[in-house]
């Protein structure tokens, strides 16, 4: 059963999401997740298998800026969603999204949304399968300016 998680659950959710963004320090993961875990506009959503280990994970929060392809405000996105490996491919993803999704609907949300990298494959494939469309792709720019904008 999958069920929002809770500040006993945090340490399990900083090991999955330290698997999923592995550059992320967790000990900033950990402050940041424990202060989702706060956030009326935030939830974690968690599944654990038989032998109460937590096996996947899904952060979800209200966006109430521009989200791409949408229409409303506010708009339940998914932030982060990891399944453990050995778990995959059994519906699990599914599960935690659509727990997500009824989250946001409570919320008062008539839409959802999410992103991912560009070259990563297997996250786009996911969440075609999951239902999303497509709704743009963007290349992000970025170049340092000099001390006193001249």
């Amino acid at each position: 059963m999958v069920f929002q998680a809770t500040k006993e659950d945090l340490s399990d959710c900083v090991e999955l999401a330290h698997l999923l963004w592995p550059s992320s320090d967790k000990l900033a993961l950990e402050k940041e997740l424990e202060q989702l875990l706060q956030d009326s506009n935030a939830a974690l959503f968690i599944k654990k298998d038989t032998l109460n280990r937590t096996i996947g994970f899904a952060q979800v929060q209200l966006r109430s800026d521009y989200v791409e392809g949408t229409s409303s405000s506010p708009v339940g996105y998914l932030e982060g969603l990891y399944v453990c490996e050995e778990a995959r491919r059994q519906g699990l993803a599914k599960r935690l999204v659509t727990a997500c999704e009824s989250w946001a609907k409570v919320k008062g949300c008539s839409e959802f949304a999410s992103d991912c990298e560009l070259t990563n494959t297997e996250s786009y494939m996911m969440h075609l399968k999951l239902g999303f469309n497509e709704a743009n792709r963007v290349i992000c720019f970025k170049k340092d300016i000099e001390d006193g904008g001249e």
